[in-house]
């Protein structure tokens, strides 16, 4: 019998298993993406600036590959990841800072949770530190230093981390523009109000998303219609084309 990185019964295949929550885990990642004190590394292969869906898309399909797959398939994955940064920093002659690689694998723990949460039902302390145990073994497989030991430690490094490598720079201003430009007006519109509802306080007074909530009752409306089986037309119409079928794909069972 294979044996999977991540149980078929854990909550973290739950979680990564619905297409709609992970569009929010990508919402939020879009939003820290931007502010983050390193994102000039993203900048530095020009990738994110030039498809920042793409490159935002590539992230959550990596993450999706680890969590569905099999051990050896999963941990091949990991060190693509690992192998793709080494090869960016020899190109720029640096070295990626330690924290901004805990940083993303931080922003993943805690969307996770955060999505789950606004979209299906609040998550037990056993649920969240499971969540953090998938992700503390990829950032421990890519010999990350620095990580926390434990769920506790890791929210206690989350807040340092928020008060202390985030920023409004040109980086952000020009990242937006680029989000609206890739989803248009409408999807623009959406995602900014899924952050506001979905981000930390920290990340989110530094964002030029506003403060309005108006989202919440569609949220609500939203809900009602899952637990119909009628929100597929609804989310489908929000999608921009080229990544229909991908987002289709993640509402299954995972197999890749």
């Amino acid at each position: 019998m294979e044996h999977f990185f991540v149980d078929k019964d854990s909550i973290v295949r739950q979680i990564w298993g619905k297409a709609d929550t992970v569009l929010f885990i990508f919402a939020g990642a879009a939003a820290e993406f931007a502010l983050n004190k390193a994102v000039d590394w993203l900048y530095f292969t020009g990738r994110l600036p030039a498809d920042p869906l793409g490159r935002l898309f590539s992230t959550v399909t990596y993450s999706r590959q680890i969590i569905f797959s099999g051990e050896e398939s999963a941990l091949k994955s990991i060190g693509q990841i690992a192998a793709i940064h080494k090869g960016v920093e020899k190109n720029r002659g640096a070295q990626i800072p330690d924290w901004a690689y805990r940083d993303v694998l931080f922003l993943l723990i805690d969307y996770s949770i955060r999505s789950f949460e606004l979209l299906e039902r609040k998550l037990d302390i056993a649920e969240k530190k499971e969540v953090f145990q998938v992700f503390y073994r990829v950032g421990s497989r890519m010999n990350l230093a620095g990580l926390p030991g434990s769920y506790d430690e890791y929210c206690t490094m989350r807040s340092e981390h928020l008060a202390q490598n985030l920023v409004s720079s040109k980086f952000t201003i020009d990242l937006y523009s680029q989000y609206k430009k890739h989803l248009g007006m409408v999807r623009y519109t959406i995602l900014k109000q899924v952050q506001v509802i979905l981000v930390p306080a920290k990340v989110k007074v530094l964002l030029p998303i506003g403060s309005t909530r108006w989202i919440t009752p569609l949220l609500v409306l939203y809900k009602m219609l899952k637990w119909a089986g009628l929100e597929k037309p609804f989310k489908n119409a929000l999608l921009p084309n080229a990544y229909k079928e991908q987002v289709k794909a993640m509402d299954n069972d995972g197999v890749f």
